[in-house]
């Protein structure tokens, strides 16, 4: 028995003083109605009502029943139109994980807007560099830097684009020379990250899709992109580089792209990613649309598709 049918059925039949009129209040055939008061009945184990073939009359026991009934569902209302309020409106807090070097150049300038409008959702951003499980560790998305989504335990929605960079600082080039083909870069210290997913191996191809593979020697690895951004404008070496992360050097004149003779590093794709779940929250939504918005857009400035 379905008590909530139930006790609704119940109500409606007392209020409206007959099983005829709450069939068709409620869209049930008489039997069906009936039913639904005898279930009740037979449930609480007390006679309800007590019926003649002119009226209906509570029982003691039925308009104690019918009180409760009445507060039993006006809270169950109450509830459910809370719940839709909640589910239309974008609210409460959003954990958001992400790299520590792009949520410091682009997740951070942009979250003021985001939360400028959207006034009823806090973020705790944690950002760091290691591959983080965010269902146990309890985050509602994360923004993910690679080739492919390659987790398909999580869905995930294409922000933008990441062109890398080979760039050094006109120092190191002035002191070292400037190096014109992938293989040249054998010949100098190069800067590596540590977390790459090609590891110390940087994998260059041309238009017309010739490859080249090099394994370049430096003097310093790091898990941190603006551990080595600093020492790439220090004149420590070159540095291959997400877009992100130099163009505000670059632009600046303290760090200068290299041109290898049109060979070229595979470009990333950004992803926000977030569990299953048959229902998006809000807050969620709201969040991968207003990446895809900013984010995006701000790509698409740098020239990455």
């Amino acid at each position: 028995m379905d008590r909530l049918a139930a006790m609704a059925v119940f109500r409606r039949v007392v209020e409206l003083g007959s099983f005829a009129g709450a069939a068709r209040d409620l869209n049930l055939s008489n039997a069906a109605t009936s039913k639904h008061v005898a279930a009740l009945e037979a449930h609480l184990g007390a006679q309800l009502l007590h019926r003649t073939t002119r009226r209906l009359a509570l029982t003691e026991t039925g308009q104690a029943v019918y009180e409760r009934c009445v507060r039993v569902l006006d809270d169950v209302g109450d509830l459910e139109a809370a719940v839709g309020q909640m589910e239309a409106q974008p609210r409460g807090r959003l954990r958001v994980n992400a790299p520590m070097s792009f949520g410091l150049s682009d997740l951070g300038p942009v979250l003021p807007r985001f939360l400028d409008r959207y006034p009823e959702i806090t973020v705790d951003l944690v950002m760091n560099d290691r591959v983080v499980d965010l269902v146990e560790e309890g985050f509602d998305v994360g923004v993910r830097i690679r080739s492919e989504l390659g987790d398909t335990s999580m869905i995930g929605r294409r922000i933008g684009g990441v062109l890398p960079v080979v760039c050094a600082s006109p120092d190191y080039l002035a002191r070292r020379g400037t190096p014109q083909v992938p293989e040249d870069l054998m010949h100098h210290d190069c800067l590596q990250y540590s977390l790459s997913a090609t590891g110390d191996e940087w994998i260059f191809r041309n238009d017309s899709g010739e490859e080249r593979r090099v394994r370049p020697k430096g003097r310093l690895t790091a898990n941190n992109g603006d551990v080595l951004r600093s020492s790439a404008v220090g004149g420590l070496g070159i540095w291959r580089t997400p877009d992100f992360l130099a163009e505000l050097d670059v632009a600046a004149g303290r760090l200068v792209p290299i041109d290898l003779g049109g060979f070229r590093l595979a470009g990333h794709s950004i992803y926000v990613i977030y569990p299953p779940g048959r229902h998006l929250s809000p807050k969620v939504r709201a969040f991968v649309d207003f990446l895809v918005e900013t984010v995006g857009a701000r790509c698409r400035s740098r020239g990455a598709p």
